[in-house]
């Protein structure tokens, strides 16, 4: 999508406080959304959790500042109300991983096991789903399965690596991946360890193993946040998209936050570049043209929907808490 043009001299901020109320509108941005958008938001979060409270509002209107899964969501837990994405184009690169001709052929290879399936993922794989997990979610659901039971998990083989190695759970893995927590390097971690000796190190379980094994905290996003609030220290290092340091740096002026680099040495590499996608202009015009909008056919919102409630059914007390535990996962 084109950045928007013939905007110059406009107030943007005040453009979309007057939508937001036009459009009896509520406005949600993740984490990984650039500051200005964050600090505009009525909600700023995790995917899910974002979803859940815009379905508790009276909004006609969610203008969902993330990527398209994360609209999508919206929508299939608020099919009453118009959501809208700032740019279309804002995908994912867990989501283009997992096509669900591709997954569907996958399940039907293994015709004995049910599909735990990362959020992070389109409505049709969604609809090809058993259960839906979230970071937060993922081990208390499979705690409740059968340990005779097999299981794919997919599209992340991270967030799958690293829960069978901390519950010892056997899983066929999707071999998808997130290019942004895949971008960190261990080399460069390690160096930035050295440099801030007994500084703790909070990570994403979607990074690769040989992160995690650094990690004295793996949690989702939400829960690195919870972290850095709780921890005792005055340094943390961060190994998950940046701009969730914005939101450290508010709560906590007086801690100091570091982005764990990239193969490079510097942190440009592991920010998102579809989060990157959406800006204050594209939000003015999507508030103001209701456009672009999300629409899912209503049987498969239905589908997509069933293994969304399956997941909160089996744990809906972790969804949106964040924490995988504090516990540091070693091994292959």
């Amino acid at each position: 999508m084109e950045q928007p043009t013939n905007l110059s001299g406009l107030d943007l901020r005040a453009e979309i406080d007057r939508l937001r109320q036009e459009r009896n509108a509520v406005i949600l941005a993740h984490y990984y959304q650039k500051p200005e958008i964050q600090d505009l938001a009525d909600f700023v979060g995790d995917s899910l959790d974002l979803s859940r409270k815009a379905a508790d509002t009276d909004a006609d209107v969610i203008a969902f500042c993330g990527v398209r899964f994360m609209a999508e969501t919206a929508k299939i837990l608020s099919p009453q109300k118009t959501v809208v994405l700032p740019d279309m184009d804002a995908g994912c690169s867990l989501e283009d991983s997992c096509p669900p001709d591709q997954f569907a052929a996958f399940r039907r290879q293994h015709p004995d096991a049910i599909a735990l399936t990362y959020i992070n993922c389109s409505a049709e794989v969604k609809g090809l789903s058993d259960v839906i997990v979230t970071s937060s979610s993922a081990e208390k659901i499979l705690s409740q399965i059968p340990a005779s039971q097999p299981i794919i998990f997919g599209p992340d083989r991270n967030l799958g690596g690293y829960l069978a190695r901390k519950t010892g759970r056997e899983l066929i893995l999707w071999p998808g991946v997130c290019i942004v927590h895949e971008a960190f390097s261990e080399t460069e971690l390690l160096k930035l360890k050295a440099q801030h000796p007994g500084a703790p190190v909070a990570a994403h379980p979607e990074c690769p193993a040989v992160i995690l094994d650094h990690a004295d905290y793996v949690g989702s996003t939400r829960g690195i946040l919870d972290y850095a609030m709780a921890m005792a220290g005055d340094t943390l290092i961060v190994a998950t998209e940046p701009h969730i340091i914005h939101q450290m740096e508010k709560a906590l002026p007086d801690k100091t936050f570091i982005g764990a680099p990239g193969a490079d040495g510097n942190c440009n590499c592991n920010i998102c570049p579809y989060m990157a996608l959406n800006t204050m202009e594209k939000l003015y015009v999507a508030l103001r043209d209701l456009s672009p909008r999300i629409e899912i056919e209503e049987g498969l919102r239905l589908r997509a929907k069933k293994s969304l409630d399956a997941m909160l059914a089996m744990a809906s007390g972790s969804v949106g808490q964040g924490d995988l535990g504090p516990v540091r996962v070693t091994g292959d």
